[in-house]
């Protein structure tokens, strides 16, 4: 009895950020086809805004008695979650997705390698490595790398290592509502560079479905099961098991914007499973040497 009830909580994290790394990747996929029409500002808008207004009517954190006093680490969460949604689009524009997400995902594997202790951390992160290098044009190919998109990758990266140390203080305290009010204040961040981008065009009737399905894939629906997960795992082994979203992304390339991937881009995706894989397998260790943050 015991023993299932310390491996429920890791199993129901685990599957809901699988999910979430589907719905996300669809999401990002999806609202590319915005960008020729919005830009990418106007897109994040869309997603950050619609995905706040959806949570805020859905959640109503307002009728909370809660009394929360870490305003500091809601706004941290709310500013890292907007400026990564931000970058990450504006690296869309010249970069292809899979890649993309490959090179945002060195924040997330920063963390995890800060926070390992054991040799066998080490093992997981090494194939996580292998796999990125794999996936990466980095054999004569480079060049054709816009180096502006990389940077804005990158900066999405730094983003998403804060949103995990964030997400985990703010769920600690708000518990669902971190969710909701954290997109509301990354929307804050989101909009104005859309309406500055895009202007009138945000408010035309026609982009309304596009992009409610961008703001319900991307923002309200993911977010809302990674914050389950972030307060079920440690920040380093939610931060390995995301290793699976470059592999994510480059299968949501493929199927949903046409890009093709080579043998060594399908054998990086096998070998960043199998590092995620080994991480979940010593999840139910890591939950009992290293507690949740607080």
């Amino acid at each position: 009895m015991s023993s299932r009830a310390t491996v429920a909580p890791v199993l129901l994290a685990v599957s809901v950020l699988l999910i979430s790394m589907v719905s996300y990747q669809c999401g990002a996929a999806l609202a590319k086809q915005l960008f020729p029409l919005v830009g990418a500002q106007g897109a994040t808008a869309f997603r950050l805004g619609l995905g706040a207004l959806i949570l805020l009517l859905l959640r109503r954190p307002w009728r909370s008695s809660r009394q929360a006093s870490d305003w500091r680490a809601l706004w941290g969460y709310g500013l890292s979650m907007g400026a990564m949604n931000l970058v990450f689009y504006m690296s869309l524009r010249t970069i292809p997705l899979g890649i993309a997400v490959a090179l945002e995902f060195t924040g997330p594997l920063v963390l995890a390698l800060f926070g390992s202790r054991r040799l066998l951390d080490f093992v997981w992160i090494a194939l996580v490595v292998a796999g990125l290098a794999l996936l990466l044009p980095l054999r004569g190919q480079v060049q054709t790398l816009d180096p502006v998109g990389v940077m804005y990758a990158l900066a999405a990266g730094v983003g998403w290592a804060l949103y995990i140390v964030f997400g985990q203080k703010a769920g600690a305290t708000y518990g669902a509502d971190a969710v909701t009010l954290g997109t509301s204040i990354a929307a804050l961040v989101a909009i104005p560079f859309g309406v500055a981008h895009a202007g009138t065009a945000l408010f035309s009737p026609a982009l309304l479905p596009l992009a409610l399905g961008v703001a319900v894939l991307s923002s309200a629906l993911p977010y809302s099961l990674e914050m389950i997960a972030l307060t079920r795992l440690p920040a380093r082994t939610f931060g390995t098991l995301l290793s699976i979203e470059p592999a994510v992304a480059a299968v949501a390339g493929v199927v949903f914007l046409g890009e093709h991937l080579s043998v060594l881009q399908w054998l990086a995706i096998v070998a960043i499973i199998v590092a995620a894989a080994g991480t979940a397998l010593s999840v139910r260790r890591a939950l009992v040497s290293e507690p949740l943050a607080n």
